[in-house]
C-alpha cells in the first residue's frame, strides 16, 4: 500500500472517530442484557443492534465532518483535526463516504428489524421508520442550511437517541413490548451524553459564535452552559440513586461500583468548575465517556447476573 493510499486510509478511519463509539452502544448494552432475566436475549439481534448502532454513529461523525467543512466552521476549532480540514479526503469524497454509509445503515437496520419482527408487521414498520429517521438526523446534525446542530438541538438529539431509543428501542427488540422501568438508565444516558457533547461545545464556544453556529453553548454563554452541564450530570447522579434503590439492591458489589461512578462524577464537576480556559474542557472528554460507558457495563453486568 503505498503512502498515499494509508494517509486517505488513516484520514477515512480518523473521520469515523471511533472514539465516540463506546459512547454511543452504551445503551445498547442496558437495553439488550436487559432482557436476559426474561429469557428472551438473542445473541444474533445483540450482535446486529451494536452493528446497526455503530453505522449511524459513523455516519452521523462523516456528516459532522462534511457538513461543519463545507461551512468553515472548522477552521479555527480548537480539538483534533477534521479530514476535510486537512484536505487529505476532498468533498465529493466524503459525499460518496454519506451515501455509502448511509446504505449500509440501512441494510443493517432492515436486517435487524426483520430478525427482530418478521411476524409483528406494525413493529416491522414502525423500527424501520425509526431508522430512517435516525439516518436522516444524523446527517442533518450539521449538513444543509437548516441544520439543526446550527440551532441549539443537538443536545436534544442526543438524549432521545443515545439515552431514550438507545436503551428502550433495543430492549424492545427482544421483548416486543416497553420496559418502563429502564427509563432511568434510558435518561442517565442520554443526559451524560448530552453532557459530553456539551463540553464539546463550550470547548468550541468562541469559534462557534464567530461561525455562526449556534449550539446551545452558545445561546447560554459560557457561564450559564457551565450551569447547564451541572444541571446534566447532577440529574444523571439523582437517577442512578433512584434506580439503585428501585433495584432493591442492598450494600453490594453493585451498590460499591454506582457509588465509585457518582463519586468519579462529583470530581468532575468540581474539576470542570475551576476552568478558565475554554481549551481544558477537552481534557474532561475523555473522563466523562469512560464514566458512561462504566456506568453501562456495571448495569449489564448486574443483569447478566454477573454482580
Amino acid at each position: 500500500m503505498s503512502k498515499n493510499n494509508i494517509s486517505k486510509f488513516s484520514a477515512w478511519v480518523s473521520a469515523a472517530r471511533l472514539r465516540t463509539l463506546p459512547l454511543s452502544i452504551s445503551g445498547i448494552f442496558i437495553g439488550s442484557f436487559a432482557s436476559y432475566s426474561t429469557f428472551d436475549f438473542k445473541l444474533l439481534i445483540f450482535i446486529l443492534a451494536l452493528a446497526t448502532t455503530v453505522s449511524y454513529q459513523i455516519l452521523s461523525n462523516f456528516a459532522n465532518d462534511y457538513g461543519d467543512g463545507v461551512k468553515g466552521t472548522d477552521e479555527n476549532r480548537i480539538g483534533p483535526e477534521r479530514a476535510l480540514q486537512s484536505g487529505i479526503i476532498s468533498v465529493q469524497e466524503m459525499k460518496k463516504g454519506i451515501i455509502i454509509t448511509s446504505l449500509i445503515c440501512l441494510l443493517l437496520t432492515t436486517l435487524l428489524v426483520y430478525l427482530s419482527f418478521s411476524d409483528d408487521f406494525f413493529s416491522f414498520v414502525m423500527f424501520i421508520g425509526l431508522g430512517v429517521l435516525a439516518i436522516i438526523a444524523a446527517i442533518k446534525y450539521t449538513v444543509g442550511k437548516n441544520a439543526y446542530g446550527y440551532s441549539g438541538y443537538g443536545d436534544l438529539f442526543v438524549f432521545v437517541f443515545f439515552g431514550l431509543v438507545s436503551v428502550l428501542g433495543s430492549n424492545f427488540l427482544f421483548t416486543s413490548s416497553l420496559n418502563f422501568s429502564l427509563i432511568y438508565p434510558a435518561c442517565t444516558i442520554g443526559l451524560l451524553g448530552s453532557g459530553v457533547l456539551n463540553l464539546n461545545n463550550m470547548r468550541d464556544l468562541e469559534n462557534d459564535k464567530l461561525m455562526g453556529k449556534k449550539t446551545l453553548a452558545v445561546y447560554l454563554g459560557a457561564h450559564f452552559s457551565k450551569l447547564y452541564h451541572y444541571l446534566l450530570i447532577s440529574v444523571s447522579m439523582i437517577l442512578m440513586i433512584v434506580f439503585l434503590f428501585k433495584l432493591n439492591s442492598s450494600f453490594s458489589l453493585l451498590t460499591v461500583l454506582f457509588t465509585s461512578i457518582i463519586l468519579w462524577l462529583i470530581v468532575h464537576l468540581f474539576q470542570v468548575s475551576k476552568i478558565t480556559n475554554s481549551k481544558k474542557f477537552d481534557e474532561f472528554l475523555r473522563p466523562l465517556v469512560f464514566a458512561t460507558v462504566f456506568y453501562s457495563m456495571v448495569l449489564s453486568l448486574h443483569y447478566l447476573e454477573i454482580i
